[in-house]
C-alpha cells in the first residue's frame, strides 16, 4: 500500500479547515441571522450570570435565562439596540443581589423578576417591554 505525499495531505487538510471555518458564515449570510425561539414580538437576551454562595459554602453560579416581550415596533427595536445595557443593568443587580442572597436559600424569582423589569423600563425611557424569566438556576 502506498502512501499520499505529506504535502497532497497538508494540502487536503488545509482544505477542509478552510471549508468548515466559512460554513457558518455562508450560512449566516445565506439566511440571515434567525431568533431561536419567541414569535415576532420576542427579544432574546443572553444567559445572565453571577457569582454566589451555595449551600455547603462553597462558590457557584447563579444564572438567569430571560427574554423581552415587546408589542410595539419602535420600542422593539429600541431594546434591541439597546441589548448591551440591559444586560449591563441587569448583571449589575445580579451581582448585587447574588452576594446578598442567604447561604442556602435560592434566590427569590419575585425580586429577580421585579428588578429587571425595573431596570428594563429605566434603560429603555419609559413601560412597555415584559420581562419573561425562563430559568434560574444555581449551579
Amino acid at each position: 500500500m502506498r502512501r499520499a505525499p505529506p504535502l497532497i495531505v497538508l494540502a487536503a487538510l488545509t482544505a477542509m479547515l478552510l471549508l468548515l471555518q466559512a460554513a457558518p458564515a455562508l450560512a449566516a449570510a445565506a439566511g440571515g441571522e434567525k431568533k431561536k425561539g419567541g414569535g415576532e414580538s420576542f427579544v432574546p437576551v443572553q444567559a445572565l450570570t453571577a457569582t454566589m454562595i451555595r449551600p455547603n459554602g462553597r462558590r457557584g453560579v447563579l444564572t438567569v435565562e430571560c427574554g423581552l416581550d415587546v408589542a410595539d415596533g419602535a420600542l422593539r427595536s429600541r431594546a434591541e439596540a439597546s441589548l448591551p445595557r440591559l444586560r449591563d443593568a441587569y448583571v449589575r443587580f445580579l451581582l448585587t443581589y447574588a452576594t446578598a442572597v442567604p447561604s442556602g436559600q435560592p434566590p427569590s424569582p419575585d425580586i429577580i423578576a421585579t428588578a429587571l423589569q425595573r431596570a428594563t423600563d429605566l434603560v429603555l425611557g419609559k413601560p412597555g417591554a415584559k420581562v419573561l424569566i425562563g430559568t434560574i438556576l444555581v449551579n
